[in-house]
């Protein structure tokens, strides 16, 4: 593997799409004002960094900050002001079935404030994001590819509105 080194260089306002940076080292380098949007950063250690007015939204496992590991109280506020969220944790039969039945009724709730919308709305991309219309599409690809194509075999499964 090469290793090259950018030194004294501005990269300011750079996209990197498809990179792979593994292994790199940032030294004296200035993220302000940085976006990361589906990022791999599992075992990044950062040090010596001043973050204000930092926000991570995604999946946080395992995160220290300052010596302390915040993932437990990012948990229990999240379950504090979502108490629903611990229902999603089922262990056994029964809680699958009331895990089930929390989320058609959030699914109800996002479908009815859809409906309220303008219909050119739905198709509309926020912040690089799917559509609404792109979610659903998915979300039926998706259940026909893993319930239909592989559990029930069906060779041809895909409905009309899977696709765009």
């Amino acid at each position: 593997m090469v290793s090259e080194e950018f030194s004294e260089r501005s990269l300011a306002g750079a996209r990197f799409r498809r990179v792979n940076l593994t292994g790199a080292a940032f030294e004296q380098v200035l993220l302000k004002g940085a976006r990361f949007h589906e990022v791999d950063m599992r075992g990044v250690r950062i040090r010596a960094a001043y973050l204000d007015d930092v926000e991570i939204n995604g999946e946080v496992a395992g995160m220290r900050v300052n010596g302390i590991d915040v993932v437990p109280l990012l948990e229990a506020e999240l379950d504090r002001r979502h108490p629903e969220r611990a229902k999603l944790r089922p262990t056994d039969a029964e809680g699958f079935r009331d895990a089930w039945a929390v989320i058609e009724e959030l699914w109800a709730g996002t479908v009815n404030r859809a409906r309220e919308l303008d219909p050119v709305l739905l198709h509309e991309s926020v912040a690089g994001e799917w559509s609404f219309i792109e979610t659903l599409r998915h979300l039926l690809f998706a259940t026909d590819a893993w319930i239909r194509r592989a559990m029930l075999r069906d060779p041809s499964p895909w409905d009309p509105l899977d696709l765009p």
